[in-house]
This record gives C-alpha cells, sequence and structure tokens, in this order.
C-alpha cells in the first residue's frame, strides 16, 4: 500500500515534464529541436528521478495561496536522511537557549501556507519542487546551487572580488573562536530585473580558506525567480563544505540540514513586508553551535527553532567559525556592461535611513564560551561598488550594533 501511493504521488507531481513546462523550455534544457523526442524523453527521466529524491510521500498537502504546494512530510522521512552519514542518525533535541538570548517585541511576518494549514506535529513541511522549477533554472545538476561565483566575500580585496558576478553590501568581524552569529533585519520585496539575478539578505557564519574547503553556513530572505518561479520574497538557507562546488545546495534540496519545526516550510514565501514610511516587518535569525554535539542549530523569529546542520558534514565548520558577515548580496549579471537595474534590498541607499533603507540591527556573536554578546570592537563594513549599493554602519542603546544598506543598482553613477 506504502509504495502504491509513492507511485501515485510521484505521478500527480510528474506526470509528463512537457504538461508542466513549455516545448521551449524542454527544448532549452535538453540541447535539442522540436523534432527530436528521444532527447525529451531522457530529460523527462532524469527529471522525474529528481523529483523522486527530492519529493517525499507527504501525511498531508497544502495548497499555499500564492501556488506553493506544501508537503508535511513524516520528520523521519525528511530529505537530510538521504545523506550516506546520516542513515542511523537520530534527531537530536534542541540545546538550551545561549546565554544572554533577549525576546524582543518584532513586526514578524507569516509564511503564506499558513493562511491555509498546519502540519501535523511528527512532520515538517517541505516546498514540493515540480519539474518547471528545474526547467526555469536551466540546469538539472546546478538548479538548487548558488551561481556566478562566490557568494561570502573573503576579507576585501579588489582582485578577488571584482571576479565574481556576485556584489556585495555587508558588515563582517574576524576572529579565530565563533560559536554563532545573530541579526534582525527588516524584509523588503525587491525588484529582479532578470531571472538568473537574485537579491538577497542573509548572515553567513563561514570557516576554511576561500578556495576548494570554504565552509558556509547561511540564513535570510531572498527574491530569486529562477529558484521559485516568482519574484516573493522567501526564507531560504544555504550550506557548503567546499566552497560552492559539490557540496550543498539551497534549503531542503540536498541531504544535510535536519529540520526540527513543524511550523516553518524554508524556501516559502513570506509575508507581509515593509514599506516605504510605513510599517518595518523584521526577521531575526540566530545560528549558533552545540557545544556538546558540535552541531549548528537555527532559530527563526522568537522562539522558533528549525533545526540543525549536523556537525559531520562539514570539516572547517566542524570546529567553530572564523569569519562572521550580515548584509545584502545581488547576482550583476552584466559586469562587463551596462549595470543590472536589480535592487538591492529596498532600492534606497543606506543614508535614506529609517522607513526607506533596509537595515540589519542587534548584530551579535556567540563567542567561544557560547554567550551572545554585542561586537564591542572589529565590526567592519564593505561594498564592492558603494555608487551601485552602500552601507552605513553605527550604534545606539536600542538597537545596538546595526547598519544601513542597499540600493538601485543602475544610476547615473552607476551605468
Amino acid at each position: 500500500m506504502l509504495a502504491l501511493s509513492r507511485c501515485l504521488f510521484l505521478l500527480n507531481i510528474a506526470v509528463s515534464t512537457l504538461d508542466i513546462a513549455s516545448n521551449s523550455q524542454v527544448n532549452n534544457l535538453a540541447g535539442v529541436n522540436n523534432n527530436n523526442n528521444n532527447n525529451k524523453r531522457k530529460l523527462t527521466a532524469r527529471i522525474y528521478r529528481e523529483l523522486h529524491r527530492l519529493n517525499k510521500p507527504p501525511v498531508k498537502t497544502i495548497q499555499s495561496l500564492d501556488g506553493d504546494l506544501i508537503d508535511c512530510v513524516l520528520s523521519t522521512s525528511q530529505p537530510a536522511f538521504d545523506h550516506p552519514l546520516l542513515k542511523n542518525h537520530t534527531i537530536e533535541r534542541p540545546p538550551a537557549i545561549l546565554k544572554n538570548f533577549k525576546s524582543g517585541t518584532l513586526l514578524t511576518q507569516k509564511q503564506i501556507w499558513h493562511e491555509s494549514g498546519e502540519c501535523p506535529i511528527g512532520t515538517i513541511p517541505v516546498r514540493r519542487t515540480l519539474a518547471k522549477d528545474i526547467l526555469q533554472a536551466g540546469s538539472i545538476h546546478n538548479y538548487r546551487k548558488k551561481k556566478g561565483g562566490l557568494s561570502a566575500v573573503p576579507k576585501p580585496s579588489s582582485a578577488t572580488i571584482l571576479q565574481s558576478s556576485h556584489e556585495h553590501a555587508i558588515a563582517y568581524m574576524q576572529g579565530n573562536a565563533y560559536n554563532g552569529a545573530q541579526v534582525t533585519m527588516n524584509v523588503w520585496s525587491p525588484s529582479v530585473e532578470v531571472a538568473s539575478e537574485f537579491s538577497l539578505s542573509q548572515i553567513w557564519v563561514l570557516a576554511g580558506s576561500f578556495t576548494s574547503d570554504l565552509n558556509s553556513i547561511e540564513a535570510g530572505w531572498q527574491v530569486s525567480p529562477d529558484l521559485y518561479g516568482d519574484n516573493n520574497p522567501r526564507f531560504f538557507t544555504y550550506w557548503t563544505a567546499d566552497g560552492y562546488q559539490t557540496t550543498g545546495c539551497y534549503n531542503l534540496l540536498c541531504s544535510g540540514f535536519v529540520q526540527t519545526s513543524n511550523a516553518v516550510a524554508i524556501g516559502a514565501a513570506i509575508s507581509p513586508v515593509s514599506s516605504y514610511g510605513g510599517s518595518q516587518y523584521d526577521m531575526r535569525v540566530l545560528i549558533w553551535k552545540d557545544p556538546l554535539t558540535g552541531h549548528w542549530w537555527m532559530l527563526l523569529g522568537e522562539s522558533t527553532i528549525v533545526g540543525y546542520w549536523p556537525a559531520f558534514i562539514f570539516t572547517h565548520l566542524a570546529g567553530s567559525a572564523s569569519l562572521l558577515e550580515w548584509g545584502g548580496e545581488v547576482v550583476n549579471s552584466k559586469p562587463h556592461g551596462n549595470h543590472t537595474t536589480t535592487v538591492m534590498g529596498s532600492g534606497q541607499f543606506a543614508e535614506a535611513g529609517y522607513g526607506e533603507a533596509s537595515y540589519m540591527r542587534n548584530i551579535e556573536f556567540v563567542d567561544s564560551t557560547n554567550v551572545l554578546r554585542s561586537v564591542v570592537a572589529g565590526l567592519q563594513t564593505f561594498a564592492e561598488h558603494p555608487n551601485c549599493y552602500d552601507i552605513q554602519s553605527g550604534s545606539n542603546s536600542a538597537w545596538g550594533n546595526f547598519f544601513y544598506y542597499g540600493g538601485p543598482g543602475k544610476n547615473p553613477n552607476c551605468p
């Protein structure tokens, strides 16, 4: 009965690639003309196998108002357990919350699917992957990975940075033993010029060199038409253990992250968003290391512990982090010509200030004794192209360390 249910489920999500996507999408990805049906059949089979791997049989399915399908999957059947090192893994209990952790009053978002239902205890919500999601990204192998070079920023060096199509406005701190980081950021809905670009705001927890052995844990919000098929801001995560090459992925699109929450669908859209001169809606993200197990846990909002990255999927982050980054990132697909009009954050420069510019506030780090601390000294800022996207930092008693950041991309000073 279970096998039959699995087959019926997969038939519902991938009856035919041609039913879900346009002929042009299939032809482009297959590299064929309209008459080469053999390559189309092979492509359809490959996509079916990928969907079979990603989409686990749900206990319940929720149709979100934005068009997403959210599958409530048994926690013990989630994608994480496809990882060879997690075959016999027992889901851990969350560790005690950190010393100095303070709750606050936030105007926070809900994920849009929450309006249509909830997943039962013992399951996790997983955004269903469809054939069109793979096709619109243009590559079966790379659709779940970041494109265009390094996402994180090495110690600022124009010789290194300008080779990448990724552009940033970030704050960062370097040291020898960080056990995590926290930030509260407001959420916007930035416009993205072309589907192959994205605009995001996130936190990075990093270790290793910026070559093939970089380890990174990342979380925040993102607009990515290639990945999601729309322009909605979405909560996302990312990890890599080899500098964005073969390991890691967005969200739950590969095995690795172990989710424990039945309330958060990673990759699902969030609402409402901040408005110019109006309400500012915040997202709080905390990533910290459990000193007993070495796993890296993530908290969203005031109290929702989403899950953890097991220590043994990393090399350098099996220990501590040596670099923390906070800020915005875009992909500029026109680095050698006219600059993209894809905006970062709200699309306003940092000087616009509260109610107009994007901000990150209450920037804190977790020290080697697992205490959450404010950054007293050592927080630096960097932007590759300040005429396109910039950053201004400050501190006060209400927000602690903070910065405003963002920009419109192409403008008279950023041709």
